[in-house]
């Protein structure tokens, strides 16, 4: 793993010390239709559904996301068990992110 995308693990994990992050599906969510998700995280392991379900809603309500990452990588960036959805509600901490993915050349969707 290069240095800018275990930086970007590092961050969602400082963005959940900063209550800045909402895991779980209904919550992620709540949160896209509010508004409040600035940038949707989505697993790679994510379900053919559940990817559809996120993406859709994420374009309808203009929120950027991207796939990346296992489960279990999601999980422990945040410190939890296994997640297959995160939102970051906060402006800065959304920018900050994506300029780690693309330094670290990973694609970047939504």
């Amino acid at each position: 793993m290069n240095h800018d995308l275990k930086n970007f693990y590092q961050l969602l994990g400082l963005a959940t010390r900063a209550g800045k992050l909402i895991t779980g599906e209904e919550m992620c969510l709540k949160a896209i239709r509010t508004r409040k998700a600035k940038l949707v995280v989505i697993s790679e392991e994510a379900s053919p559904n559940t990817l559809k379900k996120f993406t859709d809603k994420c374009r309808y309500y203009n929120v950027d996301y991207v796939i990346i990452g296992s489960k279990e990588m999601l999980g422990m960036a945040v410190g939890k068990g296994s997640r297959t959805v995160l939102a970051v509600t906060d402006e800065g901490l959304k920018e900050s992110l994506l300029k780690k993915l693309q330094n670290s050349e990973m694609p970047v969707r939504g």
